[in-house]
């Protein structure tokens, strides 16, 4: 069996007369995920963060909620529900390989 390492990975790609990009890729357990609502300035926010990089997710321009606001919250509810459904899934696949395996 593997050994598969927790790790995050950043990338910043600059090209000339387009605007930079960066990607960030979360590959580990040690991801924090928090939702909540700023005080300051009501406004919700989502964030995804490890120890190497941190993603904040607001609304637009970090102003009133849109209509578009909420086409990507719900964007964002469902990918994550699918998500989870697919690790469940593969879950349970591969506890049910190992227990074949073992015996």
């Amino acid at each position: 069996m593997s050994e598969h390492r927790p790790y995050t990975y950043v990338t910043l790609s600059v090209r000339p007369e387009s605007a930079p990009h960066v990607g960030v890729s979360f590959h580990t357990t040690r991801l924090k995920v928090r939702a909540g609502m700023l005080l300051s300035n009501p406004r919700p926010y989502l964030e995804f963060s490890s120890h190497e990089a941190d993603v904040h997710i607001s609304t637009t321009g970090a102003g009133p909620v849109t209509d578009a606001d909420l086409a990507t919250a719900r964007e964002i509810f469902n990918a994550a529900a699918r998500y989870l459904a697919d690790c469940e899934c593969l879950h349970a696949e591969q506890s049910a390989k190992d227990a074949t395996d073992a015996a």
